[in-house]
């Protein structure tokens, strides 16, 4: 009982999350669980088969599923006598169309951050700032290596589990790992200072903001 109502103000404590969020953050282990398992199972089964074939497996099994339960469902009510219905009508009575507003409220969405990716790289390819297009650089060549261990898929699982694992850490570490993070920030800038130094442009444009 103990255990119990200490997991129930803890939840309690936890602050309030959209569903998306509440998935990733475990605030219902059970949910998190089968969904997070569930698209786990689908990705693992995309290493190994080919997208039609995992379509197709899985459209198998949840239509050899819902057929099954429906004929156990009539025969039960056969035998108790009684009309429940469809087993599966509350799904659907759902509406499944797709709001308009929405719709072009994701589209906008997605096309402002398509243009700011493309205003970015422009900036980067075209050397607008020395510093940047460096540390892009550098992050081009990290991924080569990434590249060359990991598969794309490979890698979607990897930030999948992430998604799922990361953020749960750092809510239950969040003081110590920010902390780490400070630590880590100022030595970023301290060297990016240096470096800004170092390179000619770096000092053109260090002075000219003085000179502002």
């Amino acid at each position: 009982m103990v255990k119990k109502n200490s997991r129930s103000q803890y939840q309690q404590e936890l602050p309030e999350r959209g569903p998306v969020e509440a998935l990733i953050y475990w605030r219902d282990p059970k949910k998190s669980g089968i969904v997070f398992g569930s698209i786990l199972v689908i990705l693992l089964s995309l290493a190994y088969l080919s997208l039609i074939s995992v379509v197709a497996y899985v459209s198998l099994l949840t239509l050899f599923g819902t057929i099954v339960f429906r004929v156990y469902k009539s025969v039960l009510q056969a035998v108790q006598k009684t009309s429940d219905g469809h087993p599966f009508k509350e799904f659907l009575d759902l509406e499944l169309t797709l709001p308009q507003d929405k719709v072009r409220e994701f589209t906008d969405t997605a096309v402002t951050h398509i243009n700011a990716a493309v205003a970015e790289l422009r900036r980067l390819f075209l050397v607008e700032d020395m510093v940047d297009s460096i540390k892009f650089a550098v992050l081009l060549w990290c991924l080569t290596y990434i590249g060359a261990l990991f598969n794309g898929l490979t890698l979607v699982i990897l930030g999948f589990v992430a998604l799922f694992t990361v953020p749960k850490v750092y809510e239950n570490n969040k003081t110590s790992i920010d902390a780490y993070l400070d630590i880590g920030r100022s030595k970023i800038a301290e060297i990016t200072s240096k470096v800004k130094a170092a390179i000619p442009i770096g000092k053109k444009d260090a002075d000219k903001e003085k000179d502002q």
